[in-house]
Formats: C-alpha cells, sequence, structure tokens
C-alpha cells in the first residue's frame, strides 16, 4: 500500500485558485504583526505566513485563557456587589 495520498476530484468551481492562495497570503502578511513588522520588499514565503500565522493564533489563544484565569481569580476574590465587580459584569455583557 502507498503512503501518497489519492487526490479527489473536485469541481472546478470548489477549487482554490493561485491567484486566491496569494491574496489570501498576503492579507496574512498584514494582518500578523510579527510579519507585518518585519516585512521588507522581500518576499516572504507561503510556508513562512502560515508557519508565523499558526505561532500567532497558539500564542493569542495562550493569552486569552491567561486573561479568562485571573478574571475568574478576580472575580472570585471580589464582592460581588462592588463597584468594580459591576464594571467588569458591564464590560463582559459587551459585544
Amino acid at each position: 500500500m502507498s503512503s501518497r495520498r489519492t487526490r479527489t476530484r473536485q469541481p472546478a468551481s470548489s477549487r482554490v485558485t493561485e491567484e486566491e492562495i496569494t491574496n489570501l497570503v498576503a492579507r496574512l502578511q498584514y494582518v500578523v504583526p510579527e510579519i507585518h513588522r518585519r516585512r521588507t520588499s522581500d518576499k516572504v514565503s507561503a510556508t513562512k505566513v502560515l508557519q508565523e500565522t499558526c505561532s500567532y493564533i497558539k500564542n493569542l489563544s495562550r493569552e486569552v485563557g491567561d486573561l479568562s484565569d485571573r478574571l475568574a481569580h478576580l472575580l472570585a476574590t471580589m464582592d460581588v456587589d462592588s463597584n468594580e465587580a459591576a464594571i467588569i459584569r458591564s464590560l463582559l455583557m459587551r459585544d
């Protein structure tokens, strides 16, 4: 048995074109701070952009978890009727 993946035929309308991939990679270069900060006239490979994007998303996820833990600790040690608790509740209710 071969370890190669077999390609299934997809309708032409569902295929992503090379131009679309190039545009998406360019958007990621603009949105991901690490790539955008050091972006020069040098071209960055799509692979590098995707690696940096994955790393950025993992870091964001870790930060959200840390902030969630800190908020839970803060709320657990706070008087629920205090002004600070009311402010936190109002911030959490925002969209």
